[in-house]
C-alpha cells in the first residue's frame, strides 16, 4: 500500500481512537455516577467501591486508548511500521474492539457494533498497510535459509 493512502489512515485511527478514549471515559464516569447516587449494590458490595471501580476503569481503558492512539499517530507522522511491542499492543486493540463488537451487537445494536467495527478495521489496515517492522526482513526475504533440493 503506497505512502499516500497508509499515512492518512493512521492518522484517522489516532484520532479515532482520542475521541473514543474521551467517550468510554465519559460513559464509566456516567456510570459511576448513577450506581453512586442509586445507592445500588452487587451482593451487599458498598456503592463506594463500585463507584470507584468504575471510574478506574474507565480511567485505565481510556488511557489505555490514548496510549494505542499515540503509537498510531507516531506509525502516520513517521511513516514507519511500529515496533514489534507495538505491534502487539495495537493487535490486542483490534481484538478488544472485535470482542466488544460482538457483545454490542445484542446489548446496544447494529449502529454501535459498525462502529466498533469500524475502529477495527482502521487499526487492522494500519497494521497491514505498513507490513513488518522497520529493519526486519519481509516474506523471508534476506534470510540465509539453504535452498530446498
Amino acid at each position: 500500500m503506497s505512502t499516500v493512502v497508509r499515512r492518512p489512515v493512521a492518522l484517522v485511527a489516532a484520532l479515532v481512537l482520542f475521541v473514543e478514549a474521551v467517550g468510554v471515559v465519559l460513559v464509566n464516569g456516567v456510570l459511576a455516577t448513577v450506581v453512586k447516587n442509586q445507592d445500588m449494590s452487587l451482593a451487599g458490595t458498598d456503592p463506594e467501591v463500585v463507584s470507584g471501580g468504575t471510574w478506574v476503569m474507565g480511567g485505565v481503558f481510556g488511557l489505555y486508548l490514548v496510549l494505542c492512539g499515540l503509537l498510531l499517530l507516531l506509525a502516520g507522522v513517521r511513516d514507519r511500521a511500529p515496533g514489534r511491542l507495538a505491534r502487539i499492543v495495537l493487535i490486542v486493540c483490534a481484538v478488544a474492539h472485535g470482542v466488544l463488537g460482538a457483545l454490542t451487537v445484542g446489548l446496544v445494536g447494529w449502529a454501535a457494533f459498525a462502529v466498533l467495527m469500524v475502529v477495527l478495521g482502521l487499526i487492522v489496515l494500519t497494521l497491514v498497510a505498513y507490513g513488518t517492522p522497520s529493519g526486519g526482513p519481509a516474506d523471508g526475504a534476506g534470510t540465509d535459509a539453504p535452498a530446498p533440493a
